[in-house]
């Protein structure tokens, strides 16, 4: 059995997982070993990244194994978020935040659903900017977290409350991905008015 082959894998199964990381036992079951060994490969992964002083490290939070950032890098990931060429949102990080506008509360799984990509990298992105945040947890396997805007949110788009979000013309069966794109043009349209004045 190669073992630098199963830690390789394993490193890139924490990161398909991303913050939701994976138990020891799930671990063995996709690599169909034994949970014990799957749980030494894992302790011996996260001690390996951190005696090499690698970008990518390992936690173990409520029995999962996720892949985390060195927090020795933090002024640097400070510095990017608040960098002035990366202060207006992506087109990803729109549409995430148009999803949310209309459907919250609303969990990453059902955005991801609604978009067919991953969100991790623009729901990060809004939660750091203050677009979005934790509202509470889903009554669902698992109780993933529900998020919605918040006030800064209402700020960066000059809208009074909720209620002020543009009306698309509903149709009767006007899905709702027709809304969000809907949304996110207007945003869109808003944000260029924004970084323009």
């Amino acid at each position: 059995m190669d073992y630098s082959k199963l830690k390789t894998v394993i490193e890139s199964l924490l990161f398909m997982a991303g913050d939701e990381g994976l138990s020891a036992k799930q671990l063995a079951d996709i690599l169909l070993l034994d949970a014990p060994l799957a749980d030494e490969l894992a302790r011996d992964l996260m001690k390996e990244l951190k005696r090499k002083k690698r970008g990518i490290q390992m936690s173990h939070v409520a029995g999962s194994y996720r892949l985390t950032t060195n927090p020795d890098h933090a002024p640097y990931f400070e510095r990017m978020a608040y960098t002035p060429t990366r202060s207006s949102l992506s087109q990803a990080a729109l549409e995430t935040l148009s999803i949310i506008a209309y459907r919250q509360p609303i969990t990453r799984i059902d955005i991801e659903e609604i978009r067919g990509v991953k969100s991790d990298r623009a729901l990060h992105s809004l939660i750091v900017k203050d677009l979005i945040e934790e509202v509470g947890r889903a009554e669902a396997i698992g109780r993933p977290i529900l998020y919605g805007t918040t006030k800064s949110f209402l700020d960066y788009f000059n809208l009074s409350s909720l209620a002020a979000l543009p009306e698309p013309n509903m149709v009767e069966d006007e899905s709702l991905e027709e809304r969000t794109q809907l949304l996110f043009e207007k945003l869109e349209g808003r944000q260029m008015t924004i970084d323009e004045a």
